[in-house]
């Protein structure tokens, strides 16, 4: 049989450079390897996400531990000027004291508040779902939904 022949009947074992069984084991490595790419993607991505939350986390805890020592200091401060604007008036000292601290108490809470809630918002707005992945997981089902 000329190689014409061959190929007109379909029974040429080596077109495309091998035989059946070795195409179809060569197409199980190709799947494996591209298995393996995935999730390798996918771990990348779950962990820059991590990465992501954890650094978003830390600002929330810095912005609540840098508020609590800025209230301490302050309301310190803030309770020795006030209580010497009282100086004349016929308040005591500890009446004087008080002022001072529920004024700084009140403008620390609301800093520190509002340094929460924008590190909160912040971590709101990032996606935490791996997209590239996803893309490719999808573009991958499509492929093989077409080569079905």
């Amino acid at each position: 049989m000329s190689e014409i022949d061959k190929s007109a009947t379909g029974a040429n074992p080596d077109a495309g450079g091998g035989s059946l069984p070795s195409l179809i084991g060569r197409l199980g490595q190709d799947i494996v390897t591209l298995l393996d790419t995935k999730l390798a993607l996918l771990k990348l991505e779950i962990k820059e996400d991590v990465n992501a939350y954890v650094r978003g986390r830390v600002s929330i805890g810095v912005g609540g531990i840098v508020a609590a020592v800025g209230f301490l200091l302050l309301n310190v401060a803030i309770a020795f000027l006030v209580s010497a604007l009282f100086e004349r008036t016929l308040l005591s000292q500890p009446v004087k004291y008080a002022l001072g601290f529920l004024i700084t108490g009140v403008t620390y809470l609301v800093i520190g508040a509002a340094v929460i809630i924008r590190a909160k918002d912040r971590l709101a707005k990032q996606n935490l779902a791996p997209e590239r992945s996803i893309e490719e997981l999808e573009k991958d089902k499509q492929w093989l939904k077409r080569e079905s």
